[in-house]
């Protein structure tokens, strides 16, 4: 089954007729995933490498009994594409777009948890589930299979880019993984490490997950409680990033928005402490993961 797509996954994309959104559709579907719609107010009638286009989210729905929605719109926009598609039963939004206003960004993580809609993202490269060749996003870009090939290790990850490379590294161990997840740079998001850690518990094509993480957020402190309450049992490799920073002065972002340490928050080595102290094999170094991942499932 995986997590998060699967086979009853019905895809709508809104911004379909953007040049990013045309272009993730392109290679969604050259992928082998469906996509069934699009949606762009006022350009209701045209298609999208065969996609057919609507103006609204309800004529999708009606037409094409979507579930699933790729958010690929600008900033300004996109609280009211999340709106409109929790407003007509979409249970799964990916939001690629940055730089949404923080504002804007509670607004719809506020009405997506009323709703019980989960949403991945702001700021997300997407989800992809090798093994039964569906993507959601721009991750794996026109090449997926570089890096993502059928496996039993999911792979979280804070950086979009990171999370091909954490991918990649599972697959040099000799593994593959199940679904691989850039869960968004921002420090406002809708599903963070410890809400897939729960469903990655429950996922039976899942042995080991990997983590790429880094300063700034409490996700991974959130984390490793859920891990010391045992609600995930499996073998837990956890890459920490961006261990210099704590030499730097405070209040600096690098990189993403929600890597920034203040006072104790969000410093690398108290997450690594705290992941040791609860069981995760953290590496020194990235290249080790691989080395860590082979401990963990005893290869």
């Amino acid at each position: 089954m995986g997590i998060l797509l699967d086979a009853g996954s019905r895809i709508l994309v809104q911004g379909i007729t953007g040049r990013e959104a045309a272009m993730i559709v392109r290679h969604t579907l050259d992928y082998g995933t469906p996509v069934l719609a699009g949606v762009t107010p006022g350009k209701k009638g045209e298609n999208v490498h065969g996609v057919p286009v609507y103006d609204t989210v309800k004529e999708a729905v009606e037409r094409h009994g979507v579930n699933t929605s790729l958010v690929v719109v600008p900033p300004a926009f996109a609280l009211d594409a999340v709106l409109e598609a929790i407003r007509h039963g979409i249970r799964l939004i990916v939001v690629t777009t940055e730089n949404i206003p923080q504002h804007d960004t509670m607004r719809m993580l506020a009405a997506a948890r009323k709703a019980n809609v989960r949403i991945i993202g702001p700021n997300t490269v997407g989800v992809i589930h090798p093994g039964l060749r569906l993507k959601l996003g721009s991750i794996g870009g026109d090449n997926p299979d570089r890096c993502f090939v059928p496996g039993p290790v999911g792979v979280i990850s804070r950086s979009g880019g990171m999370t091909a490379e954490t991918s990649w590294m599972v697959k040099r161990a000799g593994y593959g993984v199940s679904t691989s997840i850039g869960i968004g740079g921002d420090s406002l998001i809708g599903t963070n490490i410890r809400d897939l850690l729960e469903l990655f518990e429950r996922d039976d094509e899942t042995r080991a997950v990997v983590t790429f993480s880094e300063p700034g957020t409490s996700f991974e402190e959130e984390a490793a409680e859920f891990v010391r309450q045992g609600g995930f049992t499996k073998p837990w490799i956890a890459y920490v990033a961006g261990r210099f920073v704590e030499s730097m002065p405070e209040g600096t972002v690098f990189g993403h928005a929600g890597a920034m340490i203040s006072g104790s928050f969000g410093r690398p080595s108290g997450k690594i402490e705290l992941m040791r102290s609860v069981g995760a094999y953290v590496p020194e170094s990235f290249d080790e993961i691989g080395d860590a991942l082979r401990r963990a499932l005893g290869g």
